[in-house]
């Protein structure tokens, strides 16, 4: 037999192999939504109502959370207010090493201080690196041990490939995640603290006589309620986005995006196409 019917034969395989998979119902899943194209790219869309996959790529993959990682550091408050150990007017103390954070930053000298709501705002909208650190020396004595509390409390929930070394998410190469632990992180901010979780989708607030305004343009999005931004180097753009459309709710998380627009383009596109494939229901939400 030559090589042309040989070749002949192989493409009538291939066809008959294709058509039967059509006809036959298989599970064979075709990508939809084109990945960023970056090595640092990492996606996962999560119905969050019943805590089913709906979109994944390189979902369980290490990557650099950046100041995604503020997330569970607002988590860690959220804990303190409902135990009692804290309230919204308790005064959070600024201290020389928490002062020394690089931006993005509230500024607050040494010895100022800074009411536990304001400091949760400006977690959310300013992303404080400094806010972020007084949290950590406050409520665990140094941001290391805070770090290792917030390991801790990853684990609970069931964040296996996550490790947290600081409390804002400043570079560190043991600081790592996946986009699949930051989803469950986000799920699960919704579900214990529904009381608080208006933060997230705080665009300004007023503090010191000024105006401090966020970056997270998807909150201009409809539907969209939170959650997150996150940047260094090591790890692009990303963020953790809660959608509540009409009863359906979705969690996005997209790492790697190599411009804020791209990020917040490739969110879109992919609430526009999963978000009509959610249940409008309740469910357990584990994914």
């Amino acid at each position: 037999m030559n090589k042309r019917a040989i070749l002949r034969l192989a493409l009538a395989a291939a066809v008959a192999l294709m058509l039967s998979a059509c006809t036959t119902g298989s599970p064979t899943r075709v990508l939809e939504i084109e990945p960023i194209k970056s090595e640092k790219y990492a996606a996962i869309v999560v119905d969050a109502n019943t805590g089913r996959t709906l979109y994944s790529a390189a979902a369980d993959q290490i990557r650099y959370p950046a100041s995604l990682t503020k997330m569970m550091t607002i988590y860690m408050l959220f804990e303190a207010l409902d135990s009692g150990r804290i309230s919204k007017t308790t005064q959070i103390p600024i201290s020389a090493y928490a002062a020394s954070r690089p931006p993005t930053k509230m500024g607050i000298k040494p010895g100022g201080s800074i009411d536990v709501d304001s400091a949760i705002r400006a977690l959310v909208v300013r992303s404080a690196n400094d806010i972020a650190a007084a949290v950590g020396e406050y409520l665990s004595g140094s941001e290391a041990q805070f770090a290792a509390n917030m390991t801790a409390r990853a684990r609970s929930l069931g964040m296996t490939k996550t490790t947290f070394r600081n409390a804002s998410g400043l570079p560190d190469a043991g600081q790592q995640t996946c986009a699949r632990d930051m989803a469950l992180l986000g799920m699960a901010l919704r579900q214990r603290f529904p009381h608080h979780y208006a933060y997230f989708s705080t665009r300004e607030f007023a503090y010191g006589g000024k105006i401090v305004r966020g970056h997270n343009k998807l909150l201009e999005t409809g539907g969209v309620d939170g959650i997150k931004t996150g940047y260094i180097r090591a790890s692009g753009f990303n963020v953790v986005t809660s959608v509540n459309r009409n009863g359906k709710r979705l969690i996005v998380t997209v790492m790697g995006g190599e411009s804020a627009n791209g990020r917040n383009a490739h969110v879109q596109e992919l609430i526009q196409r999963y978000l009509p494939a959610a249940a409008a229901r309740s469910g357990s939400g584990s994914i």
